[in-house]
């Protein structure tokens, strides 16, 4: 009887690796549908295709899993996003890539998972301190944190009723009417007057420069 050929090392290795990368994707996917504390170790093994032994192995824990999720797709790509493109890009983000396959879902996960739970604070708290401060620089006023602070409670607001309670017409609206209607009214958070009166820096231009 012929013996079966043993794995190459270089096969073993892309074996693991596209494992670990679907144990990724479906604990992304997972974790922005149900939550954080919503989702167990079991489920996503399961919809990996993977045994639950070596989740523990590549991430050690949820809570690493977690960790990596935020890491490869809410920050990753907030720190390769200039500032003046951040709001935007996660907006068509949350409202276009809810779909299963998306690559970057962090904020469904932060909307879904925040506030719910002690393990996952940390790992969620870091995501939204490095939002709110990206966002903070696109105003010039003393009170800039504030304004970043309102737009993203208007982007999680906005997948709030969007994703997760589908309250119509928002749930069903057309990205492209959505963005032109919020990103049009986000222009005057950055360039209003501060509340004492003064010209915040760059007043009547836009993140993105100024709108004829």
């Amino acid at each position: 009887m012929e013996e079966a050929p043993i794995p190459c090392p270089g096969e073993r290795r892309r074996d693991a690796s596209a494992t670990r990368r679907r144990l990724l994707e479906a604990a992304r996917d997972l974790f922005a549908e149900r939550g954080y504390d919503g989702t167990t170790v079991r489920e996503i093994a399961e919809r990996a295709e993977a045994n639950q032994a070596l989740l523990f192995r590549y991430f050690g824990s949820k809570k690493g899993l977690l960790t990596e999720v935020v890491a490869q797709g809410g920050l990753e790509r907030l720190r390769a996003t200039p500032p003046e493109e951040l709001f935007e890009a996660s907006l068509r983000s949350m409202l276009s890539g809810s779909a299963t396959g998306a690559s970057d879902r962090s904020l469904e996960v932060y909307l879904r998972s925040v506030g719910r739970g002690d393990e996952a604070a940390g790992t969620l708290r870091e995501l939204g301190e490095e939002y709110q401060s990206a966002l903070a620089t696109l105003s010039g006023a003393e009170d800039g944190a504030l304004r970043a602070d309102l737009a993203m409670a208007w982007l999680l607001g906005i997948g709030l009723l969007r994703t997760v309670v589908a309250r119509e017409p928002l749930a069903s609206a057309d990205p492209e009417t959505v963005c032109r209607l919020v990103l049009g009214a986000l222009d005057h958070v950055w360039s209003a007057r501060p509340p004492d009166g003064s010209e915040p820096d760059g007043a009547g231009d836009g993140p993105t420069g100024p709108r004829d």
